[in-house]
């Protein structure tokens, strides 16, 4: 009986990084999120620099679903051509610490796998 109390409560958690996988998950969003969190406002082009290999198809559909998600404002400013701005929302800045653990487990494997 104890086992199921068990099971109840992992069933619980796994559900969660399922549902925070189903946001978060794809080739690019992270790389998106990290983006933005790191340098606090992006344009498009800025972005588009720092996730190698995405399209402008692709980073438009994906700043889309992160703006829909409510982890990222689109700011337009009124000059000359227009600019856009990519901010995380106060709910996307929740997501820093993963980030930042994400970047520090991403160093470490890298000193891990090939010394550097």
């Amino acid at each position: 009986m104890g086992d199921n109390i068990c099971l109840t409560g992992h069933k619980k958690e796994i559900m969660a990084v399922h549902d925070a996988m189903d946001v978060l998950s794809g080739k690019w969003k992270i790389s998106i999120i990290s983006s933005i969190c790191y340098y606090n406002g992006r344009r498009f082009s800025d972005i588009l620099n720092d996730v190698h290999g995405i399209s402008n198809k692709m980073l438009s559909k994906e700043l889309k679903d992160l703006e829909i998600n409510k982890l990222i404002k689109r700011t337009v400013f009124d000059t000359q051509p227009v600019t856009v701005q990519y901010n995380l929302t106060e709910y996307g800045c929740t997501l820093r610490t993963i980030i930042d653990n994400l970047a520090h487990w991403g160093m470490e494997h890298r000193k891990a796998i090939i010394g550097k």
